[in-house]
């Protein structure tokens, strides 16, 4: 049997209790499988211990979501076979490629991203850009940084007349800055994460640039929005970040944010019911647990009630008359992490290792767990939106949706 990495995290195939939601019977939850045996993904459905294959109702993840009728389809329709959930995301986390394994939920949705949501995290990026991409200038910074706000931006919603007055403050300091531009101003940052269809899923390695040396995962809540900017369900995603890239400059954003397998989404897409709502989405912790080879241990929680734009605001800030997206979009909300703890030399912070264990949680979505490489090694990404449309026309699937 193959697998992704020979030196995978032992620690990956310990978490398959913890994958899906504790709730799991209650939850209404699509995902992909690729099976060998078609060479191709399948959209399936938790049902109980099994996986029930949709592919036939809807050949792909994007048009299950704009059917109105999706929550009934994902629970009752006909399944054309079934896989064994257990086997599959057993196989999935051992990385053995030659037996049907967990995708990212999504396929033909755009992913997209929010930044700067937290006031947290916009303090670091700011100490990114202030301290040049240097980490061991960092600490420096923040205390400078900090004083000068001085616990203004607790309670400030972005876009205020009192927002504004933090920005003149603050341009009088000399510390104005982009990231607070994003995080206070009127409009919320959105770029595009990485391309369609490049985003790994469950157990996947997940890529930084071997040049990098101040890099962070950053966890994070993720919307499906159907191409009528309505959120149709919530995941869980780890938005890849280089900080001492982006430090150097915000408009080497791109290059800090993708890069091979520098997106990963999982392990299944919730949709929104009567079980789980929106609402119920705005108030999920997030927990986050880095276990590095070398015996590094690092915890947070991301609370989505401190988000300081709704995620409401980051749909509608990301499509609608300025911007369609006929296909959907993954929507990355932001995350509130910017880890400080020290990992390898006082001042310095934390940056990843390689084969650290990167563990996403909450009790109403599952786990997302990934292991680290360098993303030049991590397996490349060479299945695309021609080679879907290739497998699905050979499978006789691309006749329309029922």
């Amino acid at each position: 049997m193959t697998t992704t990495a020979s030196d995978r995290a032992p620690q990956l195939s310990t978490l398959a209790p913890h994958v899906l939601p504790e709730d799991a019977r209650h939850a209404t939850l699509v995902g992909r499988v690729h099976d060998p045996a078609t060479g191709g993904p399948s959209v399936v459905a938790v049902r109980g211990d099994r996986l029930a294959d949709l592919t036939h109702h809807a050949p792909t993840v994007a048009d299950l979501l704009e059917r109105q009728d999706a929550t009934d389809l994902v629970r009752h329709a006909p399944a054309a076979r079934h896989f064994d959930l257990a086997e599959v995301v057993r196989a999935t986390l051992a990385g053995q490629h030659d037996r049907p394994r967990l995708l990212a939920p999504g396929d033909l949705q755009v992913l997209k991203a929010c930044g700067v949501t937290f006031v947290r995290s916009m303090v670091e990026r700011v100490i990114e850009e202030r301290a040049g991409g240097d980490r061991a200038g960092a600490a420096g910074v923040r205390a400078r940084v900090l004083d000068a706000l001085g616990g203004q931006l607790d309670h400030l919603v972005p876009g205020s007349a009192e927002a504004a007055r933090v920005k003149e403050v603050l341009t009088a300091e000399g510390l104005w800055s982009p990231y607070l531009e994003v995080g206070i101003g009127p409009d919320a940052e959105v770029f595009t994460k990485a391309p369609v269809l490049s985003a790994v899923g469950l157990g996947a390695e997940i890529g930084i640039w071997s040049r990098s040396v101040w890099n962070n995962p950053e966890p994070e809540l993720v919307l499906a929005v159907d191409s009528t900017s309505r959120p149709v369900g919530a995941t869980l995603g780890n938005d890849v970040n280089l900080r001492d890239v982006e430090g150097r400059s915000a408009l080497l954003l791109g290059k800090a944010k993708d890069n091979n397998a520098s997106c990963a989404v999982g392990p299944f897409l919730r949709l929104f019911d009567d079980a789980f709502t929106l609402d119920d989405a705005r108030r999920l912790d997030i927990t986050l647990r880095v276990t590095g080879p070398d015996g590094f241990q690092l915890e947070a929680v991301s609370s989505l009630s401190e988000i300081s734009r709704d995620p409401l605001d980051l749909v509608r800030q990301t499509m609608g008359r300025l911007h369609q997206y006929p296909d959907g979009v993954l929507l990355f909300t932001g995350t509130m992490f910017a880890p400080t703890q020290d990992r390898d030399a006082p001042g310095e912070g934390f940056t990843h290792h390689l084969g650290d264990l990167v563990h996403i949680s909450t009790p109403r979505l599952g786990s997302l767990a990934n292991v680290v490489a360098h993303a030049e090694e991590a397996p490349p990404w060479t299945f695309g939106i021609r080679a879907l449309m290739a497998n699905l026309a050979r499978r006789g699937l691309l006749g329309g949706t029922p």
